[in-house]
């Protein structure tokens, strides 16, 4: 059985106390750090930069999940790999030559991933299922944490991972968005193999427990 893992997603943070905020993910059970870059452009928010990304990446001792909600990430690949990604997930929807920049990622010592909107199919990922590390389902409409689950989800998931059994892939399926403990356990019996959890361990009165219940739940 492939490991899951549970990858906080940094945007959920306090930002006053974004150190504390990443020595508490240190401590605990998490596998990844997920950290959401925005530009206002591809999707309606901006999160944080450069400067915010190499802060982050000082005091991390997890492996950093970069997901790029931007316009036109190839100008920015060899960037994030400087900042200390070690994963990094473009948009299917801002990929004009999505194999190129997946090879791109990869030839910066990356993990290449793909996100999906909820509304892109995941058969689109067919021809290149091969070469993409990790897929992000995306279970909300990206842009703004807090939001709930979209049910289609769940489908979505089995048909991902009916592709990558299809081609013997080893590429591992991602969730970001709305992610609880009343939906773990069924997006890993449908295939998930990463859940991003935002606000749900962030908000949480004692979020080191949270993530440690949420690990033990889908282990």
């Amino acid at each position: 059985m492939t490991p899951k893992y549970v990858a906080p997603s940094i945007l959920a943070a306090d930002f006053a106390n974004l150190e504390s905020e990443i020595k508490m993910v240190n401590s605990s059970d998490a596998d990844w750090l997920h950290v959401d870059v925005m530009d206002g452009v591809f999707v309606p928010n901006i999160s944080f930069g450069m400067p915010v990304v190499q802060a982050i990446s000082k005091h991390n001792k997890k492996v950093m999940d970069v997901h790029l909600m931007i316009v036109d990430p190839d100008r920015y690949i060899k960037t994030f790999a400087q900042l200390g990604s070690n994963n990094l997930t473009v948009h299917y929807e801002a990929c004009t030559h999505l194999h190129r920049t997946l090879q791109a990622i990869k030839a910066e010592g990356m993990k290449a991933g793909v996100a999906l909107n909820p509304h892109t199919p995941v058969s689109l990922l067919k021809d290149v299922i091969n070469d993409i590390d990790q897929v992000i389902i995306m279970s909300v409409n990206p842009g703004f944490g807090g939001q709930s689950f979209i049910e289609n989800t769940y489908k979505k998931v089995r048909e991902l991972k009916e592709i990558i059994l299809t081609h013997n892939a080893s590429t591992r399926i991602e969730i970001d968005g709305g992610v609880t403990d009343a939906n773990a356990q069924e997006l890993i019996n449908c295939g998930a193999d990463v859940l991003v959890a935002g606000s749900y361990i962030f908000k949480a009165s004692d979020p080191v427990n949270t993530i440690e219940n949420l690990k033990k739940l889908i282990s």
